[in-house]
């Protein structure tokens, strides 16, 4: 059984923990946007703020699964949350490719490839994993349900 320190392993508990590190991560990136590219539309820094708990309650949703049924190998926290937060960004940079390039030479200076935030999205996703997995626990134990 896992161990953490808001008692027992619960999906509910994982969800809300990574739902919560990407609105914090969402809402820093909000308010920072138009100081970093003033031309940023509200839609678009909206769009942000609701992207990362997207991708939080993805993370913590896929925490039930830590064993691969088809491929018989398992599924570490790292490895699922790394994942889901590089394909999600892809999804998000193939979306706004343009503009993500111009955030970026806004951001930066330089023409930089916008695909750099797919990186991004996997160093958000391992944070979110390592935090849902520490407090929510993994695996199929979290859905279990207390019988009276």
């Amino acid at each position: 059984m896992d161990w953490t320190p808001l008692g027992n392993p619960s999906l509910l508990t994982r969800i809300a923990v990574a739902k919560g590190v990407g609105l914090a991560i969402g809402a820093v990136i909000c308010v920072m946007a138009p100081v970093i590219d003033p031309e940023l539309d509200t839609l678009t820094r909206l769009g942000i703020l609701l992207w990362y708990p997207t991708m939080g309650a993805l993370i913590g949703l896929f925490g039930v699964m830590n064993w691969h049924p088809i491929l018989q190998l398992p599924l570490p926290w790292w490895f699922r949350s790394v994942f889901i937060g590089l394909w999600l960004n892809l999804l998000l940079v193939l979306f706004s490719y343009e503009r993500m390039g111009e955030f970026l030479l806004r951001l930066t200076g330089l023409p930089l490839s916008p695909f750099w935030f797919v990186i991004w999205g996997g160093l958000v996703g391992a944070v979110m994993g390592f935090s849902a997995t520490r407090l929510g626990g993994e695996g199929p134990s979290t859905t279990n349900v207390l019988q009276s």
